[in-house]
């Protein structure tokens, strides 16, 4: 897990440069339509430097990733049923469209607070055309609590979480690595899962 340290150490490294909260909002943006590397760490590190200003850190990490699912609504919108059929093959991606339909606020809210890769779902929102007001509320609330919570709980529980984060960083490493394959997993299974019952239901 060398270069997950490697990544921890980068982002600690912007914690202490003037530019860390610039970075943070564009990785929180970034990490909403296209890229995979997600803001928590850095959201963590400036909390710890500076805890007086974790809310702040937690808006600003919640505007850019707001902003960002927009970018990946737009993304969908004008050419995201191409990557998504590409990735869950055209039945799933169906399949997923009926489910945006049914729960389409309640998708993206969960999406966005849970380790399920958020930018599948801004892409989906945007090629099954979800209602652009229910996505924006959906992930303002969706997103902000998540960074709401992290930078909250930091700030509460004070310094010593930097010694246990530093001294267990590959189990925590490891632990989000398995929640993102988690993540991925929950949205094949659910599309397996959907085509299978589709199929028992034809004749």
């Amino acid at each position: 897990m060398e270069w997950a340290k490697q990544l921890y150490n980068w982002m600690l490294s912007w914690a202490e440069s003037p530019y860390g909260v610039p970075v943070l909002f564009g990785l929180s943006l970034a990490e909403s339509s296209f890229f995979p590397l997600p803001p928590d760490v850095l959201l963590i590190a400036l909390t710890l430097g500076n805890p007086e200003n974790a809310w702040w850190y937690a808006t600003v990490a919640t505007v850019g990733s707001v902003l960002g699912g927009a970018l990946g609504y737009g993304i969908g919108w004008y050419g995201g049923r191409p990557i998504l059929t590409k990735f869950m093959g055209q039945d799933r991606m169906d399949l997923v469209h009926q489910y945006f339909q049914r729960y389409e606020g309640w998708a993206i809210l969960i999406a966005g607070f849970t380790p399920i890769p958020y930018k599948l779902f801004t892409i989906g929102a945007g090629a099954f055309f979800v209602d652009f007001k229910t996505f924006i509320l959906a992930s303002v609330v969706g997103r902000g609590a998540r960074f709401f919570l992290v930078a909250g709980a930091i700030q509460f529980f004070g310094p010593w979480m930097k010694e246990i984060i530093e001294k267990y960083f590959n189990f925590f490493s490891i632990a989000f690595i398995v929640l993102l394959v988690l993540g991925f997993w929950i949205v094949k299974y659910q599309g397996q899962k959907m085509t299978q019952k589709t199929s028992s239901r034809e004749p």
